[in-house]
C-alpha cells in the first residue's frame, strides 16, 4: 500500500512506505521476527506478568543502539497485556535493512505490526512519528537528514504520547507543534494498520 497525507502547510508529508506481513513460514531473522508467547529464563522472570525483550540487529556489525532497544521495549510494555500471561516472555527482534532516516520510528511501527500479526492481547496499538525542524522553523515530518529530531509513540485510543525522545536545541513552541502534528500524522498510520489487516484477512476467504 502507498499512501501520502497532506497536513498543514507548514509541515511536510509521509513519504511513500508499505509492509508486508508472514513472509517466511520460519522465519529467523528479516524485518521482524513474529512474537508469541515463551517459557522466560528464571533470572529474569515476573511473578505478575510476562516478560518483554526487543532486539534491534542492524545491517551489520554487533546491536549496540541500547536506547532505542529500552524505548521499544518499554512501548511495547505499555500497549501488551502483560498480566494474562504471568511468568512468560515475549520478544521481538527488529532487523534492519536500510537506514534512511527516522529509524526509530520505523521499528517502533514493525514492532507494533509484529505483535498485531502475532495476535497478541493489547489495550491499544501505537505508532511512532519523527519530526525535525529546519533552519527555516519549518517541521518536517519523517526525515531523511539528521538534524534536531523529536520522535513520539502515540498510542491509538485516544492519541495520546506514549513516548517521546529529542536530539538538539528547540523551544516549548517548537515542542508543542512537533506533538500536535505527530498526532495528526498518526491518524495515516493506524489507518495503514487497519488497511494491512483487512488486505491481509481478505485473502484466506
Amino acid at each position: 500500500m502507498r499512501t501520502r497525507m497532506e497536513l498543514d502547510q507548514s509541515c511536510s508529508a509521509f513519504r511513500e512506505y508499505g509492509s508486508e506481513q508472514s513472509l517466511l513460514s520460519k522465519p529467523d531473522g528479516f524485518r521482524v521476527i513474529l512474537v508469541s508467547w515463551l517459557e522466560v529464563k528464571v533470572s529474569k522472570e515476573i511473578y505478575d506478568r510476562a516478560t518483554v525483550e526487543v532486539l534491534i540487529q542492524p545491517k551489520m556489525g554487533l546491536p549496540g543502539n541500547v536506547m532505542s532497544a529500552r524505548e521499544q521495549c518499554e512501548t511495547c510494555q505499555a500497549a501488551l497485556l502483560l498480566t494474562l500471561r504471568p511468568r512468560s516472555s515475549v520478544t521481538v527482534i527488529l532487523q534492519v535493512i536500510h537506514d534512511d532516516g527516522s529509524l526509530l520510528s520505523c521499528c517502533l511501527n514493525a514492532a507494533c505490526m509484529a505483535l498485531m500479526d502475532a495476535r497478541l492481547p493489547m489495550s491499544h496499538l501505537f505508532c511512532s512519528v519523527t519530526c525535525a525542524i529546519s533552519k527555516e522553523g519549518q517541521i518536517i515530518i519523517d526525515p531523511t537528514a539528521r538534524r534536531t529530531l523529536l520522535i513520539f509513540a502515540i498510542e491509538s485510543v485516544e492519541c495520546n504520547v506514549l513516548m517521546s525522545s529529542a536530539t538538539g536545541s528547540f523551544s516549548v513552541q517548537e515542542l508543542q507543534q512537533c506533538v500536535a502534528i505527530s498526532q495528526k500524522a498518526s491518524e495515516q498510520i493506524f489507518q495503514f494498520y487497519r488497511d494491512s489487516v483487512k488486505r491481509r484477512y481478505s485473502k484466506i476467504k
